[in-house]
């Protein structure tokens, strides 16, 4: 029996991905008086619940990075795969508090995570591309601080929400390619 790289891509891709949704909403849960208008999505990596948001993002990333490496490098988008994974692991490997390294990891993780959702969508799912551009334009509004109503964590997180619905979709899209 042979195994099939792809399938297996895209468990650790669905795996990781999901893990860290959930994993996130504990910490939200369980940090103090979280909110998510006002608060960084990275705030859950510092204090009380470092541990869980840090090695959760941590594992996310290693689980993508291997997931590009187990797809076809000649497939077009894994570099764009493998940079995603690895922004991500930086995200939890460099807290906020660290400041300027943190900051350049968010934007790897955010940037090739909405371009990649644009690339792979090519003859597979538009919808993927409404994801990545949401993210991407979100992101510009980030970048600029332009908020609106949604507040620093609601912006935050219309750029990251499409990016992991995009990681469970993409995910899951391998765990079917023959």
């Amino acid at each position: 029996m042979s195994l099939n790289r792809n399938k297996i891509a895209g468990y650790l891709v669905l795996i990781g991905v999901s893990q860290f949704l959930l994993l996130m909403i504990v910490s939200e849960a369980l940090y103090p008086d979280y909110s998510v208008k006002y608060n960084y999505i990275s705030d859950l990596g510092v204090g009380k619940t470092a541990i869980i948001f840090n090695t959760s993002i941590m594992i996310m990333g290693i689980m993508v990075m291997i997931a590009s490496i187990l797809l076809n490098a000649r497939k077009y988008y894994t570099p764009l795969l493998f940079l995603v994974g690895l922004g991500a692991f930086l995200v939890g490997a460099f807290p906020e508090t660290t400041g300027l390294p943190h900051l350049i990891a968010a934007l790897i993780t955010f940037l090739f995570g909405g371009i990649s959702a644009i690339v792979v969508s090519i003859r597979r799912n538009y919808f993927w591309a409404v994801l990545g551009l949401v993210t991407l334009i979100a992101l510009v509004l980030y970048v600029v601080k332009d908020y609106g109503p949604l507040g620093i964590g609601g912006m935050e997180r219309i750029i990251v929400y499409p990016e992991i619905i995009w990681g469970i979709s993409f995910g899951t899209y391998l765990t079917n390619v023959k």
